[in-house]
């Protein structure tokens, strides 16, 4: 057995956590432990954005070594994660596996203030000749 698949902790068919980041085997794209949790100014998570840009990147299988090392590093799940997700892979990733793999865009995103009330437009006078 050889130093790198005793130091894997979880692996699936394209990516492998080991202690110290998640690595994509293909590629051999690494994201370093501690950076993992790295956020953008709006609260975003930064890694779904990033990895969504990739086109070989499979959400699914990222998503779930995401999570996996999440959960090894002791690092919390929030709402914007779920978020994050939502807005760059789309509505299919979401913290929660339902049957169908799919949920409404309302139930993961929503809007940053309440909209305002616009009164109603009175109707314009008619003026007929007289």
């Amino acid at each position: 057995m050889n130093d790198v698949a005793a130091a894997e902790i979880f692996r699936n068919a394209e990516w492998s956590v080991q202690e110290d980041g998640l690595e994509h085997r293909g590629t051999g794209y690494f994201i370093a432990r501690d950076t993992v949790a790295a956020r953008r100014s709006e609260r975003l998570w930064d890694w779904p954005l990033q990895m969504a840009e990739k086109g070989w990147c499979r959400p699914s299988l990222f998503r779930e070594a995401f999570l996996a090392a999440l959960d090894r590093f002791g690092i919390e799940r929030d709402m914007e994660l779920t978020r994050s997700f939502a807005l760059g892979f789309g509505i299919r990733a979401t913290e929660e596996t339902r049957a169908d793999g799919f949920v409404k865009l309302a139930d993961v995103l929503r809007p940053r203030e309440a909209p305002v009330a616009v009164p109603a437009r009175r109707a314009a006078r008619s003026y007929a000749a007289v």
